[in-house]
């Protein structure tokens, strides 16, 4: 079973090196849902703001990394900190461990979350601090070390702490050194804080990874308080603690969510139909996970995570960025195993448990049986980036994860003879992706933070394309050519996120509205991807339902006919005379059946474009990586809308 708490700190502490320890400030401590209270004069103005009813489009990243988590300080050489982070954000250079200058080629973001690992939180920093009180440690000499196989060295030894299972050091989960780092860190997301113009949120990331299976979270918190300290796998593995913990600070006073990442790596753990140990899903449990992870990051720097082709296989798109660690096989080095005849092995393990699509089949499968959609989630998408910033441009691409994957010959972009330190085979098939899209009354933490919990959220895969996706009884075929659509679609029905209920034998429309990124591509196709229980299993379509160029899907296919759109790989300039710079319509699913639980999201697809590995190479002056794709179809997901029969 992993539903066991790592008690820290119970065996009689033993100071290594020359530390000396302070009972008072290292004490046994359990999880604490204590909450930092700021003195209300620090508390930031919360101003009248102008608030827009039918909501604006805003975009972010959650999911980044400072100098305060252990990879990235130690495996990655990041000395940028929280505030380099909001910094960049805001559109500002900063440096890369390299040395170069990192900086938006786009305009600035307008909401961030600096979430770095609650396991060792700012640990390391304090170990590379001569003055530090971990300084005398026996790993301070190695995370101090001008050497990268020491620092190197360092990390597996503090990442085998968290791994095993047991007691971790005492001086090492040094409560007085995690609990300073992290009150540091909530000072700078306030200190950072403008509300209407840019918006922080205090967070982290639990990183539970049981037998190298992914289930982490970026836990999330909407105001100027946060716990005492963060949880993480130190006090325990199992996610299922970490939502006790959540609903008991909640009762406290302090609301949160917790946002799933990377379940492509999950080895079908983060999306179960049973419990962690295999139990049965019950109605209480089914509420008490979508009360704490009410949305889920589908795409991001290691892959995208709405589908698999083994899953989907009548989905042209469903192999779009997959990270290859999931997609095809390797050996004990992480290189790609091959057959004789030189092609690439793919993966044959199973991908259930793995995917956002198939996790929303699941939810309403088990609701039939309990009564709550525990998978009933809406989609963002952020980075993931661990260079204190977001590495979401493909023209501007620098990596993830600062000194391992920071040059194209790093990435595998550009070849070289030169033996390299990168300790990683797939930075290839990593993603200069995504962000968060949110439709908000104002920037601000309190209107970003509901948008989240209703859903009212989409996903993009690096682009600012902003999608909006409504369905309801009562809208005309024309709405989407209406001057006031978008208040018709909020008055008549129910935005993404949202709820239908049957209405006797009235078949629900869908309007689908989708603008491109002002510096992106043009839009070549919008498409509604289906799910339902039919005969109590689960079946998927995808309709196109609106296409570029005056083209209009077949009525047989439900698919838009190619538009011809190309890219020029000796530069990567792309045709200007093919594509949208929108797409809107009014859809009624023609296969629909009022008996029949069903889910709707939308999904919009640019027209191709060169892929940040083939930027890689023409900068470079040489022939993009021959088993990479040249180009890309930047994409945006909407949440989704269900339907619920009576």
């Amino acid at each position: 079973m992993i539903r066991v708490f790592l008690r820290l700190y119970w065996i009689p502490i033993i100071c290594l090196g020359l530390l000396a320890c302070n009972r008072d400030q290292d004490a046994s401590l359990e999880p604490t849902t204590e909450i930092i209270k700021l003195n209300p004069d620090t508390m930031h103005d919360h101003r009248i703001l102008e608030q827009n009813a039918l909501r604006n489009a805003y975009f972010g990243d959650l999911h980044v990394h400072s100098n305060n988590s252990l990879d990235a300080y130690s495996l990655a050489g990041v000395r940028a900190s929280t505030d380099d982070a909001y910094r960049f954000a805001r559109g500002e250079a900063i440096d890369h461990p390299f040395g170069y200058k990192i900086r938006l080629k786009g305009e600035a973001l307008d909401f961030y979350a600096v979430s770095d690992h609650a396991e060792f939180f700012g640990v390391v920093k304090s170990l590379a601090d001569p003055a530090g009180p971990l300084r005398d440690h026996p790993l301070a000499a190695l995370i101090q070390s001008p050497d990268k196989a020491d620092n190197r060295k360092g990390f597996v030894a503090l990442e085998s702490e968290l791994t095993r299972g047991e007691p971790i050091d005492p001086p090492l989960g040094s409560e007085a050194v995690i609990r300073s780092a992290w009150q540091e860190n909530i000072k700078i997301a306030n200190k950072n804080y403008e509300p209407g113009k840019f918006t922080t949120f205090i967070a982290y990331e639990y990183s539970s990874h049981p037998q190298n299976a992914n289930l982490h979270r970026v836990v999330l918190f909407p105001g100027d308080d946060g716990p005492l300290r963060p949880f993480g796998s130190q006090d325990s593995l199992n996610p299922e603690d970490l939502w006790d913990w959540l609903d008991a600070l909640r009762s406290d006073g302090l609301d949160s969510i917790a946002i799933p990442h990377n379940s492509n790596w999950s080895q079908g753990l983060m999306f179960q139909r049973v419990t962690m140990d295999g139990g049965p899903i019950t109605a209480a449990y089914a509420k008490q996970r979508l009360r704490n992870e009410p949305i889920v990051e589908i795409t991001q720097i290691k892959g995208t995570s709405e589908t698999h082709p083994l899953l989907s296989p009548e989905d042209e798109w469903s192999d779009f960025e997959l990270w290859f660690k999931n997609r095809g096989k390797v050996d004990e080095e992480g290189r790609r195993i091959r057959d004789e005849d030189g092609n690439v092995v793919e993966f044959d393990g199973a991908t259930t448990g793995a995917y956002a699509r198939d996790a929303l089949l699941a939810g309403m499968e088990l609701e039939e049986a309990v009564g709550t959609n525990m998978y009933q989630f809406g989609f963002i998408g952020s980075t993931d980036g661990h260079n204190a910033a977001s590495p979401f441009e493909e023209d501007e691409y620098f990596g993830k994860l600062g000194t391992n994957d920071g040059s194209p010959e790093l990435r595998g972009s550009v070849p070289t003879d030169e033996k390299l330190p990168s300790i990683f085979s797939d930075t290839l098939d990593w993603s200069a992706s995504g962000l968060a899209g949110v439709w908000a009354e104002q920037n601000t933490r309190e209107s970003i933070f509901q948008a989240l919990k209703r859903k009212e959220i989409f996903a993009t895969s690096g682009p600012r394309i902003r999608v909006r996706f409504f369905g309801g009884y009562d809208y005309l075929d024309d709405l989407d050519r209406a001057p006031d659509s978008i208040e018709k679609a909020y008055s008549r029905g129910v935005p993404m996120g949202g709820e239908l209920t049957d209405e006797g034998n009235r078949v629900p429309h869908f309007f689908l509205s989708a603008s491109k990124d002002p510096m992106g591509g043009y839009l070549q196709r919008a498409q509604i991807v289906k799910g339902w229980i039919e005969e109590g299993k689960s079946r998927e379509q995808v309709f196109d339902v609106a296409c570029s160029d005056n083209l209009a899907p077949d009525d047989v296919t439900h698919r838009c006919p190619d538009n011809g759109a190309s890219v020029n790989l000796e530069d990567c300039t792309v045709e200007k005379d093919s594509g949208a710079s929108g797409l809107s319509t009014v859809w009624q699913d023609p296969t629909f059946l009022p008996n029949q639980r069903a889910f709707y999201y939308a999904r919009v697809l640019e027209n191709p474009s060169c892929r940040w590995s083939t930027w890689d190479a023409i900068r470079a002056g040489v022939a993009p990586h021959p088993e990479t794709p040249k180009t890309i179809q930047e994409r945006a997901w909407s949440s989704p809308i269900w339907y619920k029969p009576s």
